[in-house]
């Protein structure tokens, strides 16, 4: 006869918080991370490298990290990506449904438990090209803020932008460019909290490769000229903050919605219509943080 003793379950440590949790649990306890990184991990048998994708909310990050998602497991940029379970196609899956239908995807919900979290293999496609376990949540605009304003109020991004290899920072070039403080001040506040949490020295820049991607650049087309450029002139906090801080910075330019449209929802109410994708600049900053860890 079997005991409870033999049937047990072995505990489990988290890949993000390292919280102890019965072998059994879905989601962490304390940072409600799933569970399900952690034994994909442990069949990998190599330490994950994590890659954020942070910004404010509304700036575009769900539909952002689909669609580099999809990209690569298109092997678009002669990539080869793998998601390790089942649950690493969800945001992708959601994100290009809802822009087939010609709806933007509903926004990330604040609680933590309901985020979608990549977990990727990824490789070039070359001889003896070194394979990059990627975990990648998509978490939310409005819980991230409330992180920045006061750490640790959600653990669990405290704890993974803490244990985050390279980031990619994302920030709404459309409304900079039209001389809107928001972004510019935001994204100080954000890359203030990056320099807090990579903890690095005082006088020495942080390592860690952060790429700044200015979203919706279809709306300022000269972001596609000279990113760098435009950074310095409509974002001018974030520019000195980088110059100061960073020491592996780049600038990148982005848009995915190709053509846009203008409807009403059931209450009447005017709401965007995507009416197709045109995604350009989406795996660029990606492939840069890459050649970065290389």
């Amino acid at each position: 006869m079997t005991t409870a003793t033999e049937t047990a379950i072995d505990p489990a440590y988290c890949l993000i918080c390292e919280h102890e949790n019965p072998g059994e649990a879905v989601l962490c306890a304390h940072c409600y991370a799933p569970m399900a990184l952690i034994h994909d991990a442990i069949r990998q048998n190599r330490e994950p490298c994590i890659i954020s994708v942070v910004g404010d909310s509304n700036v575009g990050k769900t539909v952002y990290l689909g669609f580099l998602l999809d990209m690569l497991s298109k092997r678009a940029g002669d990539f080869e990506a793998v998601p390790k379970g089942a649950y690493s196609i969800n945001l992708q899956q959601m994100v290009v449904g809802h822009l087939q239908s010609r709806m933007f995807p509903p926004k990330t919900p604040s609680e933590a438990d309901q985020w979608h979290w990549a977990y990727y293999q990824v490789a070039r496609r070359r001889k003896n090209a070194r394979w990059f376990d990627l975990v990648m949540p998509d978490m939310a605009g409005e819980a991230l803020a409330a992180e920045v304003e006061a750490p640790t109020t959600h653990a669990v991004i405290q704890n993974l932008l803490g244990k985050t290899a390279g980031c990619l920072v994302l920030i709404d070039a459309a409304a900079a460019s039209l001389g809107a403080a928001q972004p510019d001040l935001f994204g100080l506040k954000l890359m203030t909290y990056l320099d807090q949490m990579f903890a690095s020295k005082r006088g020495e820049k942080i390592c860690n490769p952060v790429a700044v991607v200015l979203c919706k650049a279809d709306y300022c087309p000269q972001c596609f000229d000279d990113p760098r450029v435009f950074a310095e002139t409509n974002l001018n906090r974030v520019w000195n903050i980088c110059e100061s801080r960073f020491a592996n910075v780049q600038y990148f330019a982005a848009s995915i919605i190709g053509s846009l449209g203008f409807g009403t929802d059931d209450e009447g109410n005017v709401v965007p219509v995507p009416l197709h994708a045109a995604p350009r600049g989406i795996l660029e900053p990606f492939e840069w943080i890459l050649s970065c860890l290389e």
